[in-house]
């Protein structure tokens, strides 16, 4: 399989994600502004899922520019990475639907943590095929990013038991951390290519 297939397959899945997350949100039964009151936390949810789901394709997007063949290893890493992925319509609407109760809220923290490492599995597939030295190498380097947001996702989980909105408050700072696109391939390829 080329990487261009892999590509325009998780490129489909992650726009079924969007779609299914999106057709999850209710239009109301008026047509005053009030009505749309309720939607609020269900929209926000929306929209953190939504961020989340755009960072991973985003990063995705910009890892495979350094990528320069794909083996088996490397696509069961990508399908692991889009089942967890996957799941985010579940539970942004379970979340939605039970307004946040806190079993809702670890469990949202608990596909995002699932999604973080099999991001971090499929970065370490593709490291076994392109060595130590390769630019995809140079470009993740340290990944403290990845990193510590496992660590907050491993922080929020429990925490989402004692108050749901710290451990959601924890989901929006590690939205944050990766909302500013990652800058590392696309600077190594422009250097590569200079």
């Amino acid at each position: 399989m080329t990487r261009g297939r892999l590509e325009a397959f998780t490129d489909g899945v992650i726009a079924v994600i969007i779609t299914i997350m999106v057709l999850e949100m209710k239009v109301p039964h008026g047509a005053d502004p009030s009505a749309l009151a309720p939607l609020v936390p269900v929209f926000l949810s929306y929209l953190l899922s939504f961020i989340f789901t755009g960072i991973y394709w985003s990063n995705h997007h910009h890892m495979f520019h350094a990528v320069h063949h794909v083996n088996g290893a490397t696509l069961w890493a990508n399908l692991h990475l889009l089942f967890w992925l996957s799941l985010v319509p579940f539970v942004t609407g379970w979340m939605d639907e039970n307004h946040f109760a806190p079993v809702t809220v670890a469990a949202y923290g608990v596909v995002l943590l699932g999604a973080a490492c099999a991001y971090y599995i499929l970065t370490r597939a593709l490291l076994a095929t392109h060595g130590t030295d390769s630019l995809l190498a140079k470009a993740l380097g340290k990944d403290f990013k990845g990193k510590i947001s496992v660590v907050i996702y491993v922080a929020a989980i429990p925490l989402a038991f004692v108050q749901p909105w710290i451990a959601c408050a924890l989901y929006v700072l590690v939205a944050a951390i990766w909302l500013t696109p990652d800058q590392r391939f696309e600077k190594l390829l422009a250097q590569e290519k200079a």
